[in-house]
């Protein structure tokens, strides 16, 4: 027991009684205070010191949130967190609050969150007498027979005081004494029963009326007190009263009947005849809300519902029913009236306490809420069965007496279940039994358990090469079954090494959107495929990640031609391949033979023969590249055959590349160097190069004869001077022009037609070589050197002196057998070209 205060001391036995009920009450209860306070205080009055009483600090007041929860539609007592203490938050009225019931009490609870603690809290209102003693009338009429013996009595009606106990009415006094006394006489319920009874006769011919006054006083202090002035009347002789027919009534009625329902009759007789005894029935000494309920039939007696019954407010009442007859003389009747509860109240839910959301990680026994159910009816139709849905990992646990609270009872997933709508069922057992409902959403918070995940462990993708760098291959994606932050995935590249270079060298990844970038463009050729690791991390704490595997898979494009391996084409040579003439049909003249670097169809080749000097005779394989005759050969066969082959890829588009095949059809090589001397000039050179020739003698000849007009010039400048210098008697100083003497070779042409003339000893040998290459029908030959000697050997005849001294000669390259027999010539002339 904590925090029990009384603050005015209890009176009588009944106090005591009651003190010591609520002691043994609360002794089973744990974190209960009791404090009194008398009613009327001004606001803000101290009520008690609960931080003290419940052994509480301060702080905890305030980090526990702490307030008061009621179920009254008023708040007497509020709390001060700062101090810990209650005080009056509303005037308080004893007789509004309890009426005449004692003790007078009210409850809260005190509830405190993280953790949640409940205590319950009961003041007792003392009373004060601030109310005095009232009748129900100022005034009232009494007729008396004349003749009425001494000691016949008159029931007045009592006066009403809403305070209790000390402070209720004590004494009633009447004024003046000289016919009547006055008798007060205690009643079972706890009333009083005022009487008037006659001491002397009266005569009405000496006196007429009376008037007395009657004087309650209650025993407060100060005292206070109430009057009601009765007016006597003194009425000729009616000798007898009305009688009831039972002192006492007892009836029941359900509660909530609708008005007019008959609850019970009651009856009197009157020995007199006539108008003296007609009896009348009125319903006498009860408070204005009883009159409200019921209502009594004048003549008949029969009392009805005249108002809403309701048992949790009442569940008894009491009728003083008076039967009177026309000279004055009553009787007096008491109608019980017990009310008959009905299930007519539904359980109330209300929510002490909630938490809005929980973590998925709490551990079992966290508090979800606190409920506080209640059911105003009684006996089987107030209790009550509070409970939750069964397939929840949740339970219901009762605390104190009408609280319940509910707690994890399994484990919580947000992933699996975002949230909980929690619907609190109380039933009561009533019949029928009444059910209330209240439905709590408790949402359940993230925490990061959950890692990134990819649809695959291992990524394959292809991309073509000869890309654009930062071409998109492809997107990423990872989901995370977390939410928020813990949900936000990012996307890292893992470094590692490729061919030698770092992977982030080759491709890039979006960090946000997890699209894979080429970094740079790719070359079949150079790397077919490659492998790195991407990282999904999300962004909660600790961050958790998981890693996927990408194959990045070069897709071949046909973007290299086919490259011919044999036959060689070798510079300014001719690679001639040699046929008997006694070949046969699909005689093996050669092979062409080509590689393509690409891969797959790009790189399956075919053979085609695009030209050829005779075309019934050669044949080309498509597949393999095998020339071979598709006939015999005759003599009538050209010794000279040229063939161009075609090698063509399998490629969108295509690539090709060509091949010239020169093919001698003879028996031996002196028959074929014979054809093939000036085979350089054969028709077959395409006509620009004639006109490429023209051009350049052109330009040589206006260059030859630019630099021959200079030279002149020179040297008569020359000659001048020296003459000039001769004659001037001065020193003479070799002048010669610009370029006059290259000894670098640059000359006034430009380089590509200077030419260096040499003659051997012997200008008559050939410089004509004849070798083997692989075989005896292959013949290799220079046929611009051949033309060149050629022409070197006619010009010697006709320019060359017998005793010529010994020169060399070197051709440049293959320009024209013309061009060089021009800078031949020049040479001999004595000029330096």
């Amino acid at each position: 027991m904590m925090g029990f205060i009384r603050k005015t001391d209890l009176r009588g036995r009944g106090q005591a009684l009651f003190v010591i009920l609520c002691l043994f009450k609360l002794s089973s209860v744990t974190g209960q205070a009791r404090y009194s306070v008398p009613e009327e205080q001004a606001e803000g009055s101290f009520v008690g010191n609960i931080a003290r009483d419940l052994g509480l600090d301060v702080a905890r007041l305030k980090s526990g949130k702490a307030r008061i929860i009621t179920k009254e539609n008023r708040q007497y007592v509020d709390l001060n967190r700062d101090k810990g203490t209650l005080v009056i938050k509303e005037r308080i009225d004893r007789e509004e609050l309890c009426g005449k019931t004692t003790p007078c009490s009210f409850s809260f609870e005190v509830i405190l969150e993280n953790p949640i603690q409940l205590y319950r809290v009961t003041v007792e209102v003392i009373d004060v007498n601030d109310n005095s003693p009232s009748f129900p009338k100022d005034e009232t009429s009494l007729n008396i027979v004349e003749n009425a013996p001494a000691g016949t009595r008159f029931l007045i009606e009592s006066a009403f005081d809403p305070d209790v106990r000390i402070n209720d009415i004590t004494k009633y006094i009447l004024k003046p004494v000289d016919h009547f006394k006055l008798e007060v006489q205690n009643q079972p319920d706890g009333g009083k029963a005022i009487e008037m009874v006659l001491q002397n006769p009266l005569d009405r011919e000496k006196e007429e009326t009376h008037t007395l006054v009657l004087i309650a006083s209650d025993g407060g202090e100060p005292h206070r007190s109430g009057t009601v002035r009765i007016h006597i009347t003194v009425l000729d002789i009616n000798d007898n009263a009305p009688v009831c027919s039972q002192p006492v009534y007892k009836a029941e009625v359900k509660e909530n009947s609708p008005e007019g329902t008959v609850v019970t009759t009651v009856s009197a007789n009157d020995a007199d005849t006539g108008v003296n005894g007609e009896v009348t029935f009125s319903i006498a000494h009860v408070t204005r809300e009883v009159k409200l309920l019921f209502e009594v039939n004048v003549k008949t007696g029969e009392i009805k519902v005249a108002g809403k019954l309701d048992f949790e407010k009442s569940n008894t009442y009491q009728l003083n029913v008076k039967a009177s007859d026309q000279g004055g003389y009553s009787d007096m009747c008491k109608v019980i009236i017990q009310i008959i509860d009905e299930n007519d109240n539904v359980p109330t839910i209300q929510l002490m306490s909630f938490a809005i959301s929980i973590s998925e990680d709490s551990p079992l026994g966290t508090t979800i809420a606190v409920i506080n159910v209640d059911d105003v009816d009684s006996d089987g139709n107030g209790v009550v069965k509070c409970s939750i849905d069964s397939d929840m990992p949740f339970k219901i646990e009762s605390s104190l007496t009408g609280y319940y609270t509910i707690v994890t009872d399994n484990v919580l997933d947000r992933e699996i279940i975002p949230e909980y709508n929690i619907t609190v069922t109380v039933s009561d057992q009533g019949s029928p039994p009444l059910t209330s409902r209240k439905q709590i959403n408790v949402k359940v918070s993230d925490v990061n358990d959950n890692p990134p995940e990819f649809d695959l462990s291992e990524y394959s993708k292809t991309l073509p090469e000869n890309n654009s760098p930062g071409f998109s291959v492809f997107t990423l994606s990872a989901r995370d079954a977390d939410s928020g932050q813990n949900a936000r995935v990012s996307y890292f590249l893992e470094e590692k090494e490729v061919n030698g270079a770092a992977v982030s060298s080759l491709v890039s990844v979006n960090s946000e959107s997890g699209v894979i970038h080429a970094v740079r463009s790719f070359d079949f050729e150079q790397i077919k495929s490659f492998e790195f690791n991407v990282t999904a991390r999300d962004a909660g704490s600790p961050p958790l990640s998981s890693v996927a595997t990408v194959r990045l898979i070069v897709q071949d494009q046909n973007d290299n031609p086919p490259q011919v391996l044999y036959p060689v084409q070798i510079g300014g040579s001719l690679v001639a391949e040699m046929v008997p003439r006694s070949a046969d049909v699909g005689y093996l003249v050669t092979k062409v033979v080509a590689v393509d670097v690409d891969s797959g169809q790009n790189a399956w080749l075919s053979y085609k023969l695009q030209k050829a000097t005779d075309r019934a005779l050669f044949e080309v394989g498509l597949q393999n590249g095998e020339i071979r005759t598709i006939r015999g050969v005759t003599d009538k066969d050209a010794v000279k055959q040229r063939l161009t082959v075609i090698v063509e890829d399998n490629g969108q588009p295509s690539r090709s590349a060509t091949v010239i095949v020169n093919v001698a059809v003879a028996d031996s090589f002196p028959e074929v160097l014979s054809e093939f001397t000036d085979y350089t000039q054969d028709k077959e050179y395409n006509d620009n190069l004639t006109f490429y020739l023209v051009l350049a003698l052109a330009v040589v000849s206006f260059l030859f004869i630019t630099c021959l007009v200079v030279i002149i010039s020179v040297k008569i400048y020359r000659w001048r001077q020296s003459r000039v210098l001769y004659h001037s008697n001065l020193p003479v100083i070799p002048y010669y022009p610009p370029r006059y003497s290259d000894t670098l070779g640059t000359g006034t042409l430009p380089h590509v037609y200077n030419y260096e003339v040499c003659r051997t000893n012997d200008s008559r040998m050939s410089d004509c070589k004849f070798g083997t290459v692989g075989s005896q029908n292959v013949l290799i030959m220079d046929p611009s050197s051949t033309g060149t000697m050629q022409r070197m050997q006619s010009e010697k005849n006709i320019l060359d002196e017998p005793d010529s001294p010994l020169e060399c000669w070197t051709a440049p390259t293959n320009v024209t057998g013309l061009v060089t027999l021009l800078c031949f010539r020049f040479s001999f002339c004595g000029c330096s070209i």
